[in-house]
């Protein structure tokens, strides 16, 4: 009951904002944005706000909106976004930078604030802000806007998270839109010599000072501006909260300058072994979890028994095995070099790494390769990043980042981000058959590739063959993007990039992920004929190196390597050579990328967040069954 009376009281304090005849109403429709619809109505996401409250928060598809009818067909006032200036402003209202000049005369037209009204009319002069809508003699506000958080709010005024939660107590644990935030008390404040004088604080300018605009064009991912602007997707996201509704075509997204220029994408693959010139013995120190304490009282047919059903162990045993080889290797060519291996006694619930780092001296080595699982590597980076010791998660993606933590095995969405991110650049018609288990691409696809179809399913998860038709497009490559673990699936995507290729359309099959099912003897034989695309961590060839080290190996362990051997050896080399080079291990990963036995190390740098392996392989199977590298 009370929240009928709530709505009515809204609804009648909008009536009252806005007259019959001075709004009209419009639905809302899927996908669309207050800046859209602003355009649309040419009126200000502000003004929108004014009338719609809630649509801060969010707008559903079908809810209805009030819009202020524009002032002579015009909008009243303009809200200052990244990258405006005062020339495009007026170009954009087809206005003089005169007329501009002379409606607002108090404004600094050279330093504009991100959120700042100008108006648009003569009249009263409007120059409120929202990053500093509040300010006295000793302190700044900001006002909460939609989808801020405490850190994108920091990163703006350039202080920590922690000095912005000492500064707002009582909002710690909520950050509700409109409130009047706390971000610079005397203390903090950066005061110029002029305002100094006036004992007046100055307003921020960190944003204007410190951040690029980037102009987002036709056909582009967030995916590939983020690895173009060497930003992680979770930092554009919370610099450019607009995000969450999508990436839309002339959207203007901010980011940092510096981080633009930390680190370019590395194309050129290089051989580091020719470039190791150090002298100087170094250290390398693996947590491995061996969890030896456990397993010492087992017996000869107990230890059996458990590697048969402890694939955790056999995983840890055959990625060291594979690193000796690599230890082995780098011996033989002289490269000075001390090396440990440490139990890092890890559970899913526990481990040994905060004692391990304490009484083992690990802050004067010279990396840390390991642990296994991501919480333990993300605790190591911490207790290690104010003596700057690279840490190497060697399997596993991590959450949680430090600037001095290597995440060297590409996560599951930048992969897949990959693989869409080719057929994008081959301005390929992209149709996604996933199945009702694969959850997470389609979360993906729904939330970051909205321009990409995903064909729907019946009650059954089968195919809604009939919709696919409509979709495939006679003037481009038709790629069928297949992401499953069904063989049934498998079957009816095999069928209709057949049927699209026999009525006349180019068509190929890509698929995400090759898991068991596609390697059964009743599919793959079909898959091969069809040349399938897919995106892997390894290049499958059988060079003469791999055969050697394969051969070397079975000699060594009576068995040809896995790809967990094959993958010790290949991160463990690779983290070799870089901390014997002259400029030492972040400088290397800054400037070269690498291509070992069968793994690319090419990294990007995330800012604060460390650095992350972009080194994904595009490969295709030909007719004879070898694949081939295609990008």
């Amino acid at each position: 009951m009370n929240k009928i009376v709530v709505f009515v009281f809204l609804f009648l304090n909008l009536i009252c904002l806005a007259q019959p005849g001075e709004y009209r109403k419009h639905v809302v429709a899927k996908g669309e944005t207050v800046t859209q619809i602003a355009q649309q109505y040419q009126v200000t996401p502000y003004d929108i706000y004014q009338l719609n409250p809630d649509a801060k928060v969010s707008i559903q598809e079908n809810s209805v909106l009030l819009i202020p009818k524009a002032v002579n067909g015009k909008p009243s006032f303009h809200e200052v976004q990244p990258g405006d200036t005062f020339y495009s402003i007026a170009k954009k209202y087809n206005l003089t930078n005169e007329q501009l000049e002379k409606s607002n005369p108090n404004i600094d037209k050279l330093n504009l604030t991100i959120g700042q009204k100008i108006q648009l009319k003569n009249g009263t002069v409007v120059t409120s802000s929202k990053t500093t809508s509040s300010v006295d003699s000793t302190k700044i506000y900001h006002e909460v806007q939609p989808k801020e958080t405490f850190y994108s709010i920091a990163k703006l005024y350039n202080i920590s998270v922690s000095e912005l939660e000492q500064l707002n107590p009582d909002v710690v644990s909520n950050l509700p839109v409109g409130h009047q935030l706390l971000v610079k008390s005397k203390k903090s404040a950066v005061v110029s010599n002029e305002t100094k004088q006036n004992n007046e604080i100055t307003k921020p300018t960190t944003a204007i000072d410190s951040y690029n605009s980037y102009v987002v064009k036709p056909k582009e991912t967030l995916f590939g501006i983020s690895k173009e602007l060497g930003l992680s997707q979770v930092e554009l996201k919370e610099l450019n909260p607009e995000l969450s509704n999508g990436l839309q075509e002339g959207m203007v997204l901010r980011f940092p300058e510096k981080k633009n220029k930390v680190i370019q994408s590395n194309t050129t693959y290089k051989d580091l072994s020719k470039s190791v010139r150090v002298k100087e013995t170094k250290e390398i120190v693996f947590l491995l979890p061996f969890n030896v304490s456990s397993i010492a009282s087992d017996t000869t047919l107990s230890m059996q028994a458990r590697l048969k059903r402890d694939s955790f162990l056999n995983m840890t045993l055959d990625f060291y095995s594979g690193a000796l080889m690599a230890i082995d290797s780098a011996r033989r060519i002289g490269m000075p070099l001390n090396v440990r291996f440490l139990d890092s006694k890890e559970t899913r619930n526990n481990s040994d790494v905060a004692n391990l780092v304490a009484s083992k001296n690990l802050k004067n080595t010279d990396a840390v390769i390991g642990p296994f699982y991501p919480q333990y590597v993300e605790k190591v980076a911490q207790l290690l990043k104010d003596s700057d010791v690279p840490v190497i998660s060697p399997l596993r993606d991590t959450s949680k980042s430090y600037d001095n933590l290597y995440q060297s095995m590409p996560s599951g969405d930048f992969v897949k981000n990959s693989m869409i991110d080719y057929l994008y650049k081959r301005n390929g018609n992209i149709i996604a058959l996933i199945d009702n288990k694969r959850n997470a691409t389609r979360k993906l696809l729904e939330t970051e590739h909205r321009s990409i179809y995903i064909v729907p399913l019946n009650e059954k998860g089968g195919l809604l063959a009939d919709s696919i038709s409509p979709k495939l497009d006679k003037n481009r490559v038709n790629y069928f993007l297949l992401d499953t673990g069904s063989t049934g699936m498998i079957f009816a995507a095999l069928n209709q990039c057949s049927k699209a290729r026999s009525a006349g359309y180019k068509a190929e099959l890509v698929v995400l992920e090759i898991n068991d099912t596609f390697e059964t003897d009743e599919v793959f034989p079909r898959l091969v004929k069809q040349n399938i695309i897919f995106p892997s961590l390894t290049k499958f060839q059988d060079t003469p190196e791999n055969m050697q080290f394969a051969n070397a190996y079975r000699k060594k362990n009576n068995v040809f390597p896995n790809q967990y051997a094959i993958r010790g050896f290949d991160v463990t080399f690779d983290v070799m050579q870089r901390i014997l080079l002259p400029e030492g291990f972040e400088k290397s990963v800054q400037t070269t990328a690498t291509v070992q036995l069968e793994n690319k190390f090419d990294y990007y740098n995330r800012g604060d967040f460390g650095y992350s392996n972009k080194g994904v392989f595009i490969m295709q199977y030909q007719d004879d069954y070898t694949v081939t590298e295609i990008e």
